[in-house]
């Protein structure tokens, strides 16, 4: 047989993409260490040939979750972030974090994709594996040499570059605490996360970094 054929139908075998369903699912939950082939395969009603065909072994199973789930999540969001920056009109300070905001906490991903990305992200935070430098290099690292290189171009131009990169860090920050701490905020506040909520913290994040930026005297003049 044609060996195209083979890795077209490897490609196109539904069973595979129920595996990374139920993988992702199993690892957002639980952590790397504490799933085992076994339950993979018994939630994705498949046997442990199926996963030896199509990924080889456990790590590069979960290296794929990261490579072709949490990944093209992450794209998505930058995606939303450029296209909002692009409609808010002039580049200010102000522009780039309500857009930066705008991406995570009222952006593309659903609230299933938003708990799988958070949970898969947290547990790479806390105990890195490959997969860490893998989105640390193609979605982490493009993403705050954007960031950077807007707020450059309209701070002021004696911040230092390691005090620059700190304060971007406390604005991201600030940005994915808003957005992964939901059940939190919501009780203290009363609030669900509708879309008038979502908008007013965006509004709190913008007004609030614009002050820890140091933007406001050089914002007001543009």
């Amino acid at each position: 047989m044609d060996d195209s054929i083979t890795l077209n139908n490897a490609k196109n075998d539904p069973t595979k993409d129920r595996i990374l369903d139920e993988a992702e699912a199993l690892f957002a939950l639980r952590g790397y260490d504490a799933v085992s082939i076994r339950k993979i395969t018994g939630a994705a009603n498949c046997n442990l040939a199926a996963v030896n065909y199509h990924f080889g072994n456990k790590q590069n199973l979960y290296l794929e979750v990261f490579r072709s789930r949490w990944l093209p999540r992450a794209v998505r969001i930058q995606k939303c972030f450029r296209e909002s920056l692009a409609a808010n009109g002039a580049l200010t300070p102000s522009t780039v974090v309500e857009s930066l905001a705008q991406a995570f906490i009222a952006g593309p991903l659903s609230e299933e994709e938003r708990r799988r990305h958070h949970q898969l992200i947290s547990g790479e935070l806390a105990k890195p594996t490959e997969a860490f430098k893998m989105v640390a290099d193609q979605a982490f690292r493009p993403l705050f040499d954007s960031l950077f290189e807007d707020l450059r171009s309209v701070l002021p131009d004696d911040i230092e570059e390691e005090r620059l990169a700190l304060k971007i860090f406390s604005v991201f920050a600030m940005v994915l605490y808003f957005n992964f701490a939901r059940p939190l905020i919501s009780s203290f506040t009363g609030c669900d996360y509708d879309a008038a909520f979502k908008e007013r913290l965006v509004d709190h994040i913008v007004e609030f970094s614009i002050n820890g930026l140091g933007a406001k005297s050089k914002e007001t003049s543009i």
